[in-house]
């Protein structure tokens, strides 16, 4: 068999215990300090333990953070571009010393991995900004995460795995870089050509891979990008399965498939860089870059960069097209119920992303109104839902904030951190109803921009999303104060009271805004529905299945 290239930094990292050292360190573990994960953690932990990330043997700590952000390398001086950290509450970051142990647990508190801390710090979030995404506004999705997402303290060390993180899902294409190593070298050739995909492959795009491959004389290997978050309207089972069917259109005994837990960055040609890392540590001698790269960066401009760090990288850039028009115009026909050309894309493929791209008219969508506490919302909120029950079709549920303050939400307070709670528990089950088809309308107040975004992308991940924003002004609220609660904040009886001793954060972007001192509620109703006809959400097929 032919040597496989050497994985980046000289050797393969494995973080994972023997299952006797796993044992013992599992039965200590109950007596350690814990860190729930989040599941961008989980998928950088992940990638760490079965060796994506090599020669990484942990999350970093200051030292090395800090000179990943000014000159993309280790410490030790090995190319790295982009921080591997774990960010945690102050509160827990000031429980811990340097040279404790921390449990890393999943959501479920599943305990993953041991993390020996050598470093507590504070991030430069700013620095790691203009860095990785290359800007600091906050518009940016990336800069959005670090401000909106991350806890403002760092720890770092080196980690051992207890266990991998659990998947149920398309478990024999999970296979590690030791094991695709493995496989490439069973195919016997000298290079492999990957393709990092966290889009659908076409035809056109196949036909490009394969090409490149037979004048390589080189395996093929698809990086199928599992995590969450690269296409927010295509979750990660639809994407897996049109990368199998593209396997299967391979030449026989010259591919493999593998998934990858590479969560996104946001991180332009240093999310580049990584992904030739990642490849790298698989095998790869060669990296497809194509404009649905994950890093969604200019072609041109990573293999310019690629090549400019090809000797530390290991992996030559091949370019494949600069504009993205084949999946962008399958993608259009889907959505626009039109058929899909066999020229374009395998009619297996089209059938999985009908599945996944319904028209708006079939999608679940939430109706999310937000506004001052008197605007009007939950009186707009229960006309539109008339009407929409009206014209029949789909079943429709409202969230009202005092229904769900009173039905889910009874046991938490008024301060910043129950209330963005509140909301997330509206947005979680909303996107539930939206999933599976239905209406969800929500009339919370919903003061805080980042808790309002999260909600979106919540709902957004599977239907439709239409905020509209009730803009009646706060004197106008006050004046119709029917429970007296502006009173009461006025008099300091009540604290933290949204638009009186706390922000509310007015929606720059909504789908809709209304102002009720103008625009009475059967008409604001009115108009969200002439809204949601013209976005495509409401068609004739509501009607004539209400006939």
């Amino acid at each position: 068999m032919p040597p496989i290239v050497p994985p980046h930094g000289g050797h393969l990292v494995d973080l994972l215990l023997d299952a006797a050292s796993a044992r013992e360190a599992l039965a200590r573990a109950a007596g350690l300090p814990s860190w729930d994960l989040r599941p961008h953690q989980v998928a950088d932990l992940e990638m760490l333990l079965r060796g994506a990330f090599s020669p990484l043997t942990g999350f970093l700590g200051e030292a090395d953070y800090t000179r990943v952000l000014r000159d993309g390398r280790l410490t030790d001086g090995t190319r790295w571009p982009l921080p591997i950290t774990l960010d945690v509450t102050e509160t827990f970051a000031a429980s811990l010393a340097r040279g404790d142990e921390v449990c890393l647990r999943d959501a479920e508190g599943v305990p993953l991995a041991l993390l020996a801390v050598t470093d507590v710090w504070q991030p430069d979030r700013a620095a790691e900004a203009l860095t990785v995404h290359g800007t600091d506004d906050p518009a940016h999705p990336g800069v959005a995460a670090l401000r909106e997402r991350r806890a403002p303290v760092c720890i770092g060390g080196p980690v051992r795995g207890l266990r991998p993180p659990v998947h149920y899902d398309f478990e024999p294409w999970r296979k590690s870089p030791s094991e695709v190593r493995a496989r490439l070298s069973g195919l016997g050739r000298d290079a492999t050509v990957a393709c990092l995909a966290s889009r659908p492959i076409h035809r056109a795009r196949l036909a490009a891979i394969v090409d490149a491959a037979r004048e390589r004389d080189a395996s093929i290997l698809l990086l199928s990008v599992a995590a969450s978050g690269h296409d927010s309207d295509l979750d990660h089972f639809a994407r897996v399965r049109c990368h199998q069917i593209a396997l299967a259109h391979c030449p026989p005994r010259t591919a493999e498939l593998a998934l990858l837990a590479l969560r996104p960055w946001a991180g332009g040609l240093r999310e580049a860089e990584l992904g030739a890392i990642v490849a790298r540590n698989h095998g790869a001698t060669h990296l497809l870059v194509t404009p649905d790269d994950p890093s969604r960066a200019p072609v041109d401009a990573v293999v310019d960069a690629l090549t400019m760090h090809a000797g530390e990288l290991g992996v030559a850039p091949v370019p494949v097209g600069t504009t993205p028009t084949e999946a962008d115009e399958v993608r259009r026909r889907i959505e626009a119920d039109r058929d899909v050309p066999e020229s374009l894309t395998w009619p297996a493929v089209a059938a999985v992303l009908r599945e996944a791209y319904p028209p708006r008219r079939r999608q679940g969508f939430t109706v999310f109104f937000t506004g001052l506490s008197g605007s009007g919302k939950s009186t707009i909120a229960n006309a539109v839902i008339a009407r929409l029950r009206e014209r029949g079709g789909r079943r429709v549920t409202l969230l009202d904030g005092d229904l769900v303050r009173k039905h889910l939400s009874s046991e938490l307070g008024f301060s910043r951190e129950h209330r963005d709670l509140n909301i997330r528990r509206i947005g979680f089950v909303a996107a539930e109803i939206t999933r599976h088809g239905g209406i969800a309308v929500c009339a919370p107040i919903a003061p805080y921009t980042a808790t309002r975004r999260d909600v979106r992308a919540m709902v957004e991940a599977v239907g439709g999303f239409f905020e509209v924003h009730v803009a009646t002004p706060l004197e106008v609220c006050e004046r119709r104060d029917r429970k007296g609660l502006y009173a009461k904040a006025r008099a300091g009886l009540i604290k933290e009271f949204t638009g009186i001793d706390d922000p509310y954060e007015t929606p720059l972007h909504p789908e809709l805004r209304i102002d009720t001192e103008t625009t009475p509620a059967e008409a604001a109703a009115d108009q969200v529905v002439a809204a949601l006809e013209h976005a495509g959400y409401l068609g004739d097929t509501d009607v004539e299945h209400a006939r």
